[in-house]
């Protein structure tokens, strides 16, 4: 279902009226017919009057009639009142809808151009505002129909008594448009500030750790809330401008009502019309001058203008551009980034990238922090469109494919995965299709995920909501659900990080299990990730500084540099550095001080203790410096051993 208009269509009541048509034209007619019933009451109540002065028998059909009149006009309302309420929500989950689709659908870059608090604020306040815009014009069909309906009432009745209403009506509409263009400016500022605290208050909440170690609750606080001024002053202002709207109109209208009365009372002095016309036409002109309802009215429209512009940014957004294509079929997933480029606030985050990483091979991207590695692994998997250069996959442009056909060839995980679904099962289940329980299953052992998820009081069934998960475990959570998606494209963007270095090396192990089936690109910061990739690109300034096998990068004391910075084992002499868990599951060296001379792959000279498995391949081996350790006993998988 198409969700965003158009390009080129601009969004608002229009779109809004066409989603629920049918309770809308019922929400006019029960409107309209309540007007219409306010309308009829007061001549038949006049017609009944006159009958009762005129003597003879009590008219019971005209007090029926009144009676009639009377429920219908409060059905009528009634039923309007309910329809619109539930119109309006309806249309609010619409709007919502169809604004996340707009943005979930564009490039990244501008769907998130606003901070989230701003956007947060705009997908919930903003649309029910304005999303109550066609309900509210519809229901405002009374408030346009009593006065004219009076008017014209007043004028059947007698015209010098509608000539004195008359006088009164420019400075009605006036009174009307001020009351509108301030509410709608009021409104508008009121709603920036209430985007401006939710911003920050989304910012707080997210950096709760930072601010409770840093102990600058109280600074939060205070920023927090300092917007609160503008929005209680832009508050005053809104009530201001009602209350001077309400104060004039309360000058005016009995001022018109009273000259009203007065015409209509020597009119009947003079025998033009009888006692019945007077109350119709008392009646007539309460009618006219209640504009209270109109006025409401018209401040809802202003703040829902104010809201549907605040909106418009978002649903003019452009999807993404495609031209319809589909991955090659039976293909092994060949990528290809050629001469790639992407800026932010004019300046480079990458520059003529070019690799090229056959398929079912696997690829580390490794830097220091700031590189642009994880901007390298948006682009390969075109959640971000490059500005120069174009990446393939099996030779057909990322950018000519239609993105829902792409999406099932290129899987994802994050260092921070967010946890969609209701249970545990529905977040590894959550991807382009639906994955089975089976596939649930064969994903979480793999991510080496079905331990601690048995240990959960329902197991796959526990609510994610209950569910007590570290860092580590959500990490592999977001590693199933990848795992449970297979397509020709996986992309770990430091979705490892968390895992300690036993789970880690299972996890590496079933990513290996997928050579020749998967290409893998793997952002790495440790050690043992770029040593068991076939192939390493070092990001350096947001250039590719160098390509190769991770054995002959080793050679480079800056490339060495890199995993130092990040925590990695030290190389260079009398450095100290943690040697990293074997993948055969125990333990590769505790520490090690190198002493040698030089910081090649296979020169140090430091001793180096600990256990490692029977089964781990040559580079991951590798002690600090790369020195295979001196020492070996059989393998003991630390027990119990978690990421907690």
């Amino acid at each position: 279902m198409r969700f965003y208009p158009r390009p080129g269509t601009e969004p608002g009541t229009r779109w809004l009226a066409r989603q629920h048509p049918a309770a809308l034209l019922g929400l006019l007619l029960c409107s309209a017919g309540g007007a219409l019933a306010a309308l009829a009451l007061p001549a038949a109540l006049g017609h009944t009057v006159d009958r009762l002065v005129a003597g003879g028998p009590v008219p019971w059909s005209g007090l029926l009639l009144c009676a009639a009149l009377t429920l219908a006009e409060t059905g009528f309302d009634a039923t309007a009142a309910v329809t619109g309420a539930t119109t309006t929500a309806r249309l609010t989950a619409s709007l919502r809808t169809r604004t996340a689709a707009r943005l979930l659908a564009a490039e990244p870059r501008r769907a998130l151009a606003l901070p989230t608090g701003d956007l947060t604020a705009r997908l919930t306040a903003r649309t029910a505002d304005a999303a109550s815009a066609p309900v509210t014009a519809a229901g405002a069909v009374a408030g346009v129909l009593l006065p004219l309906g009076a008017i014209a009432g007043l004028l059947l009745i007698d015209v010098w008594t509608a000539a004195a209403l008359l006088l009164g009506a420019p400075l009605l509409v006036a009174l009307l448009r001020a009351f509108t263009r301030r509410t709608a400016d009021a409104g508008a500022d009121y709603q920036r500030a209430q985007s401006l605290i939710a911003h920050r208050l989304t910012e707080a909440l997210e950096g709760a750790d930072t601010i409770r170690a840093a102990r600058t609750g109280a600074r939060e606080h205070r920023r927090v809330l300092e917007p609160l001024t503008a929005l209680a002053g832009h508050g005053r202002r809104t009530w201001a401008v009602y209350g001077r709207a309400v104060g004039r109109s309360g000058l005016l209208l009995p001022l018109l009502m009273l000259l009203v009365l007065a015409v209509a009372g020597l009119r009947l002095g003079a025998g033009a019309i009888g006692v019945g016309d007077l109350v119709a036409a008392s009646r007539y002109a309460s009618l006219a001058v209640g504009i209270g309802a109109l006025t409401g009215a018209l401040g809802s429209l202003a703040r829902s203008r104010a809201a549907a512009r605040s909106l418009e940014p978002l649903l003019t957004l452009p999807p993404l551009p495609h031209r319809g294509l589909g991955p090659t079929p039976d293909a092994p997933g060949r990528l290809e980034l050629r001469n790639v480029g992407v800026e932010q606030d004019g300046g480079p985050l990458l520059a003529g990238v070019h690799l090229t990483v056959p398929g079912g091979t696997s690829l580390a991207v490794v830097g220091r922090s700031g590189s642009g590695k994880s901007v390298l692994a948006a682009v390969t998997g075109r959640l971000l469109d490059p500005d120069t250069g174009s990446v393939l996959l099996d030779g057909v442009p990322m950018d000519s494919m239609e993105p829902a056909r792409l999406r099932r060839e290129v899987a994802y995980a994050f260092a921070r995965p967010a946890l969609p679904g209701v249970t545990v099962e529905d977040t590894i289940a959550y991807g382009p299709w639906t994955a089975s329980p089976e596939a649930v299953r064969d994903a979480a052992r793999a991510a080496r995920a079905d331990g601690f998820l048995a240990l959960l009081p329902y197991g796959y069934a526990t609510p994610v909501a209950d569910a007590p998960l570290s860092g580590g475990e959500r990490q592999r959570l977001g590693l199933a659900r990848a795992f449970a998606h297979p397509g020709r494209l996986l992309i770990l963007d430091d979705a490892l990080s968390g895992l300690d270095t036993v789970t880690e090396h299972h996890v590496r192990r079933a990513l290996d299990a997928r050579a020749g089936r998967c290409t893998r690109v793997i952002v790495a910061h440790r050690l043992s990730s770029a040593a068991r990739a076939d192939r390493v690109a070092w990001l350096e300034d947001g250039r590719v500084r160098a390509t190769g096998r991770h054995d002959d990068l080793w050679a480079d004391p800056d490339y060495r540099a890199v995993f130092r910075t990040d925590g990695g084992p030290g190389t260079g002499p009398g450095e100290t550095g943690t040697l990293e868990t074997g993948p055969g599951g125990g333990t590769v060296g505790g520490t090690a001080t190198g002493t040698g001379p030089g910081p090649g792959p296979s020169r140090g000279c430091g001793a180096a203790t600990g256990t490692a498995g029977a089964d781990s391949p040559r580079a991951s081996d590798r002690g600090a410096g790369g020195a295979v350790p001196a020492a070996r006993t059989p393998a003991t998988p630390a027990a119990g051993a978690e990421d907690r």
